[in-house]
Formats: C-alpha cells, sequence, structure tokens
C-alpha cells in the first residue's frame, strides 16, 4: 500500500468515526489522538507549571551569579585587608604630620615673630602685622594675617620664599606692590649709575595676607568656649 492510499485510509476512518464508541475506532486513529493528547498534555504542563520553574530557575541561578561575585570581592578584600590597613596607617601618619604643622593658640604669636625675623632678615621693613578674624572650615580653621612691608622687588621674593620655609603652614594671598611715592636714596642713586637693577632699588611697598591654620572645627569651637564660660 502506497503513501497516498494510507493517508486516503486513514482520513476515511476519521471521517467514519463514532464518538459513542471509542473503542470501535481503528488502531492508526487511536494511535493519532494518543499522540495528539501527549501533545497537548505536555504543551500545558510547559504553560502552567514548567515554564514558571524554568522562571524561577533563571532567577536561581541569576542569584548564584550574584553571591559568587559577591563572594569573590569578599575574598579579594580579605586577601589585601593587612594592605589596606598598612595604607590605612600611612594616610593616618601622613595626616597627624600635617596637623602638627597646624599652629594652636598659643602658638600664633610665635608664628607672628617667625613672621616678623623672616621679612627683617630678608631686608626688608616691617610696616605692619595684623591678625583678622579667623574663618571657620569643616575641621580646620583659617587664620588670615595682614602684613605690609617695604624694601626692594627681589626682598619682596626672598621673603616669600623665607616664609614658604616656616615649619607651620603659611600661604600667601593678594600680593600687591606699589612704589613708595617718595624720592630715591642717594645709595640706590649710586647703584643705578653703576648699572644696577633698578626695580631693587626702587623702594616699594608690599601689602600681603598670609593665612595659616589651626586644627579644629565648629563643634570643638564651642565645646570650647562652653569650658572657658564655665571657668
Amino acid at each position: 500500500m502506497s503513501l497516498q492510499e494510507s493517508f486516503e485510509k486513514l482520513q476515511n476512518d476519521f471521517s467514519n468515526l463514532d464518538p459513542e464508541n471509542m473503542g470501535s475506532w481503528p488502531l492508526p486513529v487511536k494511535i493519532v489522538c494518543w499522540v495528539l493528547t501527549a501533545v497537548i498534555v505536555v504543551i500545558l504542563s510547559y504553560q502552567f507549571v514548567l515554564r514558571d520553574q524554568t522562571e524561577l530557575l533563571n532567577q536561581e541561578v541569576q542569584k548564584e551569579q550574584t553571591l559568587r561575585t559577591s563572594f569573590e570581592s569578599r575574598v579579594r578584600d580579605a586577601a589585601n585587608l593587612d594592605a589596606y590597613r598598612a595604607q590605612m596607617q600611612e594616610m593616618k601618619d601622613s595626616f597627624d604630620a600635617l596637623v602638627l604643622q597646624l599652629p594652636k593658640d598659643t602658638e600664633v604669636p610665635g608664628l607672628l615673630d617667625d613672621i616678623s625675623n623672616t621679612g627683617q632678615s630678608s631686608g626688608l621693613n616691617i610696616d605692619s602685622i595684623k591678625l583678622l578674624p579667623e574663618k571657620k572650615a569643616d575641621f580646620y580653621v583659617e587664620l588670615p594675617i595682614d602684613i605690609q612691608v617695604s624694601g626692594g622687588y627681589h626682598d619682596f621674593a626672598t621673603f616669600a620664599s623665607g616664609i614658604a620655609g616656616l615649619p607651620r603652614i603659611v600661604t600667601l594671598h593678594d600680593f600687591v606692590i606699589a612704589p613708595t611715592g617718595g624720592a630715591q636714596s642717594a645709595g640706590n642713586s649710586a647703584a643705578k649709575q653703576e648699572g644696577g637693577d633698578a626695580r631693587n632699588s626702587e623702594e616699594l611697598v608690599m601689602t600681603i595676607t598670609a593665612k595659616t591654620y589651626r586644627y579644629g572645627n565648629a563643634s570643638n569651637d564651642a565645646a570650647k568656649k562652653g569650658k572657658d564660660g564655665g571657668k
């Protein structure tokens, strides 16, 4: 029997089926019905059971990957813990060294003396040194100092270099240099005639703001004021 004849026979069997007497159905028809039923059961099982289980499995796999990545990161951190501790100690030592360069309240007069001595040793005349009001920041207090000196141009550079070499942190800001407006001295005139530097021989006035810093914050200052007020 050819394939076409078999298909025609199966088609005739389906057309002559008695729904009320399934036991009398031909075997090929029963096999086809069993296969179709099995396929439908598999599809429905996947739709209502297996798909949910598959999605749950995918979620668990992703969770496992996240936990694995977190675990590997913690293992690396644990392996580098000693290095991190050494780095933190180094940073703390550097910070403590910087804090030691910040003057305390009782050291500010000594710092003013250092600035005055540096100016005089640079060949400058100290016209005035005046403390300005403090400016509070997050963890330090800025102490501005208004300085006015007079002298030669290169003496100012020597003075600035000397300030930078002080053991305490001092920064210089707002340079203003102007001539005094007076007549030059006889010595300066002789220097000019000998070919000296006219800028260095001319008497100039420099106004500058020096800023130093001390460690502290608003809460510490408030506690200190309360302690002082209670005495």
